[in-house]
């Protein structure tokens, strides 16, 4: 399985509402003592993840949020991977600050980040996981998404994401449909 976090690269971008993915996956390679490698063929940081004896990457693009699709489609073509072993973390605006959605397939929202990847490897047909970072209507969309989490929606977001270790497991071990129906909704109960 290639186990995608999308965001941006950079000092800048560290702790944004918009790199929630990265956040995921960090989370996910620390729980395993997983260091990530700059591999500049697939433009991407990618890490190994070996579970129950089969070889899984954990990636975060260097290709920036809007052109992540390049990075996807090339470690799917080296490694000769379709869209079925694709599984996406992003973030998403119009979910509640923390929750979680799962989904096996969609358009991209609005995401830039999925548009991208649907773009490139030319299918809606991969799982992903949407992690709320729920914007006030007021605010202005890009300059939200770039802005850092305040102290408050922190301690939300590191709930949610210390849930991340165990919903990859269970990808790996029992699959999309069951992380759908055991942890869709998380973070409504956490908060």
């Amino acid at each position: 399985m290639i186990i995608v976090g999308l965001g941006n690269i950079g000092k800048e971008y560290e702790n944004t509402h918009h790199n929630v993915g990265f956040m995921a996956i960090d989370v996910v390679a620390k729980a395993n003592q997983l260091e990530f490698k700059l591999e500049k063929k697939f433009q991407a940081f990618v890490c190994e993840y070996i579970y129950q004896n089969e070889k899984h990457l954990l990636v975060k693009p260097t290709t920036y949020m809007n052109n992540s699709g390049l990075a996807v489609k090339n470690i799917l073509d080296y490694y000769k991977k379709t869209s079925e072993d694709l599984f996406v973390i992003y973030d998403d605006l119009d979910l509640p600050l923390g929750s979680v959605r799962i989904r096996k397939t969609g358009s991209s929202g609005g995401h830039n980040g999925i548009k991208s990847i649907i773009q490139y490897i030319g299918t809606e047909a991969f799982a992903r996981l949407r992690i709320g970072i729920q914007k006030q209507k007021e605010i202005d969309t890009i300059e939200y998404v770039l802005s850092k989490f305040s102290k408050k929606e922190k301690t939300e977001i590191n709930k949610t994401l210390g849930y991340m270790p165990n919903i990859v497991d269970d990808l790996l071990s029992k699959g999309v449909n069951y992380i759908m129906n055991h942890y869709n909704g998380v973070g409504h109960e956490i908060s």
